[in-house]
């Protein structure tokens, strides 16, 4: 009884070894798809709504900000987050766009922690850049 009872509390230890390994990975991850240190915010009107399928069975929505200065490939998150908020984009709206501005394949990007338009919010993720719609859980965009 002994030795099975051993055996048992070795296959918990490491089994939370290994999740705790997981949990620690994806947070990692979390900090290199958003870095809280390159985070500006801009204005602008959306010249593009793009939905682009993702990893799986879910889409990710992407606007194409134009501001005074030039165009911004905007990266928000899962098209059903996005919609579930009550939000939708189209071309001529005006925004206000906080994130993280990235460099992914030499190609610049702002990954967005949170837009405002008019009187609305839709915050995606929280300051460190972890996605609100993870609830805790890293999932990657």
């Amino acid at each position: 009884m002994t030795c099975k009872r051993t055996s048992a509390l070795m296959m918990t230890a490491l089994l939370l070894c290994i999740v705790g390994s997981a949990f620690a990975q994806g947070a990692s991850n979390a900090r290199r798809l958003y870095d809280p240190s390159t985070e500006i915010t801009l204005k602008g009107t959306i010249a593009r709504v793009t939905e682009i399928s993702g990893r799986g069975a879910w889409n990710g929505t992407h606007l194409t900000l134009q501001t005074d200065n030039r165009a911004y490939d905007v990266h928000l998150g899962p098209s059903d987050y996005v919609s579930n908020s009550g939000f939708k984009f189209s071309t001529g709206d005006q925004i206000e766009v906080t994130g993280s501005k990235l460099q992914n394949g030499g190609v610049e990007m702002i990954v967005a922690r949170e837009i405002k338009k008019g009187d609305k919010v839709l915050t995606l993720r929280n300051r460190q850049g972890i996605p609100q719609w993870s609830q805790g859980r890293r999932r990657s965009y």
